[in-house]
């Protein structure tokens, strides 16, 4: 079984070079990749980039070019505080991008256009504890004014930047896909506990990348 772990974010891939320092990193249009012995399953992992339009380029890519059984996201995410708790990894069923404004139609439709469900019923059995449930998108870190709305109209719970980049992608090729991301950190009524504070988001995201990668091999 072939299988690709796309890890998006620049602090994320970081960690991932920690962790497994003797990799032999190999170069792509998009950012580097790696061949790795995970137990008994070999993956490859590559590094996406930030942002929607990295993680539709290199979930295009991947496909294409490595043609993978299973496709792979792990990463963070922020969380809405009082609905999640830091550490929490999520089983991605659902992805939704926010960011989209249309003025000259419906928005709602077009939200709807990129809106993800994935199929997960090859997973026989959950090997890990998760929150199974929707994950929402946007090229932005989470805006306090925009929480109640989030809340109110997908009940959602927290936000990143490229998953639902990636899941449209990955349905639209027919690719199987696994998208786990941990709560790195809380966004509230006062603002977010890492807004200006980067060493906090980057010390939790070691954190949390450690941990996905210690469950990866039960996932697979």
């Amino acid at each position: 079984m072939k299988i690709v772990v796309i890890i998006s974010a620049n602090a994320e891939w970081r960690v991932v070079k920690e962790l497994y320092p003797h990799l032999e990193l190999q170069h792509s249009p998009f950012g580097e990749y790696a061949d790795l012995q995970l137990g008994p399953q070999p993956v490859t992992l590559f590094h996406g980039g930030w942002g929607k339009i990295s993680a539709a380029a290199t979930a295009q890519y991947v496909i294409d070019h490595f043609q993978p059984d299973l496709l792979v996201n792990l990463g963070t995410c922020g969380g809405f505080a009082g609905r999640i708790e830091t550490g929490a990894v999520i089983l991605v069923e659902r992805t939704l991008v926010y960011d989209i404004i249309e003025q000259m139609g419906d928005g709602a439709e077009a939200i709807a256009h990129y809106a993800t469900d994935i199929d997960l019923s090859w997973m026989v059995d959950q090997p890990r504890s998760a929150l199974r449930g929707l994950l929402v998108s946007a090229d932005r870190d989470i805006v306090v004014e925009d929480i109640p709305m989030l809340i109110e109209k997908y009940d959602a719970i927290a936000a990143d930047w490229e998953s639902g980049a990636i899941a449209w992608v990955a349905k639209q090729n027919g690719t199987r896909l696994l998208i786990l991301r941990a709560v790195s950190d809380l966004v509230g009524g006062d603002g977010g506990e890492a807004y200006g504070n980067l060493d906090l988001f980057h010390q939790r995201t070691k954190t949390v990348m450690k941990d996905l990668f210690e469950q990866l091999p039960d996932w697979l």
